[in-house]
């Protein structure tokens, strides 16, 4: 059995190794990244959330050369707690485990660039990938890649008031966006269901698998036809179709919504369903990409039609759920993996062929 200090020193080997066959990792800014620029990486990683990190911490040990750029602040960032992640503290922010991931990756050998990835361009055996880095006095460099994981998520589309520090004061807390993730801590709780089409009104009929306690606000947004109106009155679940003033409480916990026309609504939880905004322009441009509707449709090893191309938790078809997009990284990464060792020469050991050769001889 190991000491933890031999466990330790035995990691911290092993990462030198790594380092020293693909470079030493570097956390990249406007005042290093030319250093990379000649580089071909193997895969650069687009979004550093939690299916990227895995992806990128996976190809890291696997000893290939990887990129990750990443926007900031995106969908697993604003969640202020995990709680249906096997073995981490349900009260766990989902900003610590992206901090914790991201030196993770970087221990292990990825280079990591704070950008926002503009456009790329497939050049046949490589991907130009250009990114802007900055908000003022802005550069955009552009690395290369024999491979690129599509990893830049959703936003979720929230209700636009006058003072939106109002919907973030509750949004990841008591507001939710998620239905899978957080329908269990909405149970049997005065909810309001939060919604910018018709169709999305729908979510009100899953919903109440968690609670039947349901009213719909369309935040002025649409016209509800009268077959929908019969439909939630059949359910008793109330309507109200004026914009939404401001979310009441205090302490991250909502009481309430008030509503444009003075309407109070009693409500200690909420479901957003309006929509998300899909981090996947930089691939429209793409050839060969098969899609439905936003999503790219992928094969179990998270590859897309373009066989050098993989996408990542929400931006493929399936379930959006970090456990998910965490195996997808994990997926993308060992089929990655698996081409490149295939078309690699094998490694063999070379002082035991050349004795090979002289007790033949």
């Amino acid at each position: 059995m190991f000491s933890s200090l031999e466990r330790d020193l035995e990691v911290s080997v092993l990462k030198s190794v790594l380092n020293e066959s693909c470079g030493l990792a570097m956390k990249l800014s406007t005042k290093n990244l030319d250093t990379r620029l000649d580089t071909l990486y193997d895969a650069i990683v687009v979004g550093g959330g939690m299916g990227g990190l895995s992806a990128a911490i996976y190809l890291a040990r696997y000893g290939l050369k990887c990129l990750i750029v990443e926007k900031g602040k995106g969908r697993s960032f604003w969640m202020q707690d995990l709680r249906n992640y096997v073995g981490l503290n349900p009260d766990t922010p989902g900003r610590d485990i992206i901090n914790h991931g991201t030196a993770q990756a970087l221990d292990w050998g990825a280079d990591y660039l704070r950008a926002y990835v503009e456009e790329v361009t497939d050049e046949g055996d490589t991907f130009a990938v250009r990114v802007k880095v900055g908000k003022k006095d802005s550069v955009y460099p552009v690395f290369r890649s024999k491979y690129l994981i599509a990893a830049s998520g959703v936003m979720d589309v929230l209700p636009q008031l006058e003072n939106m520090q109002n919907v973030y004061d509750y949004a990841g807390y008591t507001l939710h966006v998620c239905m899978i993730c957080d329908g269990f801590d909405m149970w049997d709780q005065k909810a309001v269901l939060m919604a910018g089409t018709e169709a999305q009104i729908n979510a009100a009929f899953v919903l109440n698998w968690y609670t039947p306690y349901i009213t719909v606000l369309t935040h002025g947004l649409v016209s509800v036809s009268d077959d929908m109106k019969q439909k939630l009155a059949e359910y008793g679940y109330p309507l109200h179709e004026a914009p939404i003033a401001r979310l009441l409480g205090e302490n991250h916990k909502m009481s309430g919504v008030e509503l444009a026309d003075g309407t109070v609504v009693e409500a200690t939880t909420g479901l957003i369903n309006m929509g998300s905004i899909y981090n996947n322009s930089y691939l429209k441009g793409i050839e060969g990409l098969e899609w439905n509707g936003e999503n790219l449709v992928t094969n179990e090893m998270a590859q897309t039609s373009h066989e050098r191309i993989f996408a990542l938790g929400d931006l493929k078809q399936g379930v959006n759920q970090v456990s998910v997009a965490v195996s997808d990284g994990t997926l993308a990464a060992t089929q990655i993996w698996r081409t490149t060792r295939r078309a690699s020469s094998p490694r063999k050991w070379e002082e035991n062929l050349s004795k090979v050769a002289v007790s033949m001889s």
